[in-house]
This record gives structure tokens, C-alpha cells and sequence, in this order.
């Protein structure tokens, strides 16, 4: 697996966004759904990545710099036809290196509380996030948890 940086001009990262936004009106209702678009995930303090097996997008993730300190884990998705085979948790480890390569001392993310989110979730636990109250500009919604690393 190929984890580059992108500009998201590619279609199929597009339609990979598009998709995410889609998949969380199915499970969440508007006002808890915090997935970027794309225009949102071009913004100067995002960085994001793409993951490719020769010319198939596999999977995508972002981070978010919320201070020189503090990162956010943003738009983790794998594509459809390649879950549950490790993309996820690739893109993750990826999302931490660079974290700490910034000097964060701390990286957090929001999910959802549904059962839908439970991979989601025990995959954030097992990579050493633990639950915590919410960041940043996030309030309290029982649609949501959220989680955080010391790095």
C-alpha cells in the first residue's frame, strides 16, 4: 500500500469523500455529523492523505492541526471494497508518525456512538486512544465520542 499526500484532485478521492458524507447521513443525524467535504479538507491547517494499491484508492485519512501541540485524526475512511483488511489501521499509524515528526504532544478524534462506529472505535482503542470529554469545538452529543492519544 502506497499512503501519499493529496490534493484531492483526483475523482476517486472525490467520490471516496462523497461516499464518507453519504455513509454518515445513515447513521447520524445532521447536526452531529462532523465529516469534511472537500473544499473543507483543502484548508491551510489540514493534511491529507491517500492510500493506493497500484491505481485503486483503498483508502484516505486527514489531521488537523489544532495548535502546535494538539492534532485532530479527520476523514478516515476505506473504500468499500477493501475493509477489513488492515487499510484503516495503515492509515492511522501513518496519521500518529507524523503527528509526533510535528511535535505533537497530543492527537484526538471525534466518532460516532452508534454501533455502526464500533470498528471505528475498537480500532482507536487499540491503537492506544482512550475516551475523553470533547475538544476543541466540540460540545457534548450522545451521538458522539471522543477520543485522545498522548503522543
Amino acid at each position: 500500500m502506497n499512503i501519499k499526500l493529496d490534493d484531492l484532485s483526483s475523482e476517486k478521492v472525490v467520490q471516496l469523500i462523497g461516499g464518507h458524507l453519504q455513509n454518515m447521513t445513515l447513521h447520524s443525524p445532521p447536526e452531529s455529523i462532523h465529516a469534511l467535504g472537500v473544499e473543507q479538507l483543502k484548508k491551510p491547517d489540514m493534511t491529507f492523505w491517500s492510500a493506493w494499491e497500484q491505481d485503486e484508492l483503498v483508502g484516505c485519512g486527514a489531521l488537523k492541526e489544532l495548535d502546535t501541540r494538539h492534532g485532530e485524526v479527520k476523514s478516515m475512511k476505506t473504500s468499500p471494497n477493501h475493509l477489513r483488511k488492515g487499510v484503516a489501521r495503515k492509515i492511522l499509524q501513518h496519521i500518529i508518525k507524523e503527528a509526533k515528526i510535528r511535535g505533537y504532544k497530543q492527537l484526538s478524534l471525534e466518532t460516532g456512538s452508534m454501533d455502526a462506529f464500533i470498528p471505528a472505535r475498537n480500532l482507536y482503542e487499540e491503537s492506544g486512544f482512550r475516551y475523553c470529554e470533547p475538544f476543541a469545538d466540540y460540545r457534548d452529543d450522545p451521538n458522539s465520542v471522543f477520543m485522545t492519544k498522548k503522543l
